[in-house]
C-alpha cells in the first residue's frame, strides 16, 4: 500500500536497492510562472534529495515559443507548438538510458488538441511511464477523453493527488484501480516565525491570505466584498494577495482582473487594507508569507477544480483555512481541518473570518488538525512515495500495489 514506510536506505551505498536510478520528469520547470512548473522543480530537487546518487533531471515544456534560463538539472527543452521537438526529446530520452519517465501532465501545456502531441512523445519511449495527472475531468469533450485514454494505457501507472481523482481516472476512463496511486500535492516545511510579521510591514495585524497566479475563476472579488463587515469588528485586518497575473491571462487580457479587483477595493473603502504583491515568488518568500497567515482562503469559483498546490500548501503548513467547497477542497479539508463556505458568498467568509478571530481556540484548533495532516505531505515523503510508484512501474514490486485508500463507487467531477 503507497501508505507503507519500507527501509529507504537498504543497501551498503544507502541508495534503495529497489529504486531506479536514472528518474527523467516531462513538464514544465522554473524560472516559467505556473504550478506545474513549481511542481516539478519541488519534486525533482525532493527526490534528488531523498536518493544522493540518482539522477533526476527534466525535460521541460516551453510555451509559445519562448525559452527560459533553466538550472541544469534541466538538460532537454521541448517547443510546446512544434511536434517535432517531441519527437526529439524522446530520441533524447531512449538515447540516456532512462529506467523511468515521470510526466507532469496538464492539458493545457502540451500542444494539439487536448494536448495530444504528447502522446507521439510517449508511443516513442522505451522506458515504463509513470503519470501525475493534474487535471482530471468528469465530463472530458471527446478530444479530451481520447488523450487522456491513450496516456493511460501508455503508462504503467498513474498518480492522482486525490481519491476523488483517482476515482474519475477509474470511472471515467476505465484505469484499473491497482494501476492508480494517490500520493498528496507536497509541500514544503512552513515554521513559525512570528517575527515575520514586522520585517513585512503588518505587525499587530490579523492576516487573511490568499496566493497563487491570479485569473478570474479564483473569485478573489468576495473575499473584497468581505472586508467591510470584517474590518467593522477587527479593523486591524488586511488581506494580502500575493501573485503575478497568470502569463496566459496576462497576454489576452493584460492586468484586467487585478485592475478590477483594485478598484473593487476603492469603492469599497477597503483599498488601505488590502496589499496586492504583483510578482511570482521564490518559495523561501512564499514560506515567509505563510508564517504570518492566521487566516488563509481560497474562494475559487471552479467545482471542477481537482488539485491546489495553493490550498495543499496552506493545509500543510497549519493554517486555519476557508475555501468554496470545490471537490478537492471537500477532500483536503474534511474531518474538521477546515471551513467550507458557499460559492460567491461575501457575507458567510465575512462571518467565519470573524468568528475565527473571535476564537482563538476554534482557530488553533483547525490550525493544529491541518498541521497533523500535513506531515505526510512534506515534499521529503511525498519524494518517497513518488519512488515507491516508479518502482512499482519497473516491476520490482511482488506484491499486487493498492492505492492509498478505498475509490468511492462513483464521482461524477472534480
Amino acid at each position: 500500500m503507497i501508505g507503507g514506510a519500507p527501509d529507504w536506505r537498504d543497501d551498503e551505498s544507502g541508495f534503495p536497492a529497489k529504486t531506479p536510478r536514472k528518474i527523467a520528469m516531462l513538464g514544465n520547470h522554473l524560472p516559467r510562472q505556473c504550478g506545474i512548473a513549481t511542481f516539478t522543480t519541488d519534486l525533482s530537487g525532493a527526490i534528488a534529495a531523498e536518493v544522493s546518487n540518482a539522477d533526476c533531471f527534466v525535460v521541460a515544456m516551453n510555451d509559445a515559443g519562448k525559452r527560459y534560463a533553466y538550472p541544469p538539472r534541466v538538460r532537454f527543452e521541448v517547443a510546446e507548438s512544434e511536434i517535432a521537438s517531441y519527437r526529439v526529446a524522446a530520441d533524447f530520452l531512449n538515447a540516456n538510458t532512462i529506467d523511468v519517465v515521470s510526466v507532469q501532465h496538464e492539458y493545457g501545456i502540451f500542444g494539439g488538441k487536448a494536448g495530444n502531441y504528447l502522446l507521439t512523445l510517449l508511443r516513442k519511449l522505451r522506458m515504463p511511464i509513470v503519470t501525475t495527472v493534474h487535471t482530471i475531468l468528469g465530463k472530458p469533450d471527446s478530444m479530451q477523453h481520447r488523450a487522456m485514454n491513450e496516456i493511460a494505457r501508455l503508462s504503467r501507472r498513474l498518480v492522482a493527488m486525490s481519491a476523488h481523482g483517482a476515482a474519475l481516472l477509474h470511472n471515467v476512463h476505465g484505469v484499473p484501480e491497482n494501476k492508480i496511486d494517490i500520493i498528496p500535492h507536497g509541500i514544503p516545511s512552513v515554521p513559525f516565525a512570528s517575527n515575520n510579521k514586522k520585517e513585512l510591514g503588518i505587525e499587530g495585524k490579523s492576516v487573511i491570505f490568499t496566493f497563487g497566479l491570479l485569473s478570474p475563476d479564483k473569485g478573489i472579488e468576495h473575499v473584497i466584498d468581505a472586508l467591510p463587515a470584517i474590518l467593522t469588528r477587527y479593523p486591524d485586518t488586511v488581506y494580502v494577495v500575493l501573485g503575478a497575473t497568470h502569463p496566459h491571462i496576462k497576454e489576452r487580457h493584460g492586468e484586467t482582473y487585478r485592475e478590477s479587483l483594485e478598484r473593487r477595493a476603492q469603492a469599497l473603502g477597503v483599498e488601505s487594507s488590502m496589499i496586492f504583491h504583483n510578482r511570482f515568488v521564490s518559495r523561501g518568500e512564499l514560506v515567509k508569507f505563510l508564517s504570518v497567515a492566521d487566516i488563509y482562503v481560497t474562494p475559487y469559483l471552479n467545482p471542477e477544480q481537482s488539485t491546489s498546490g495553493t490550498l495543499a500548501y496552506a493545509v500543510g503548513s497549519g493554517k486555519a483555512v476557508i475555501s468554496t467547497p470545490y471537490l478537492y477542497a471537500r477532500e483536503l479539508l474534511a474531518d474538521g481541518r477546515g471551513i467550507l463556505v458557499p460559492w460567491r458568498d461575501s457575507q458567510t467568509i465575512a462571518s467565519v473570518v470573524v468568528d475565527l478571530l473571535s476564537n482563538d481556540a476554534k482557530r488553533l484548533a483547525l490550525c493544529a488538525r491541518a498541521a497533523v495532516h500535513g506531515r505526510g505531505m512534506l515534499w521529503p515523503a511525498v519524494a518517497r512515495r513518488y519512488l515507491q510508484s516508479f518502482d512499482r512501474a519497473c516491476g520490482r514490486e511482488t506484491s499486487a500495489p493498492r492505492i492509498g485508500q478505498e475509490l468511492p463507487v462513483r464521482a461524477r467531477h472534480i
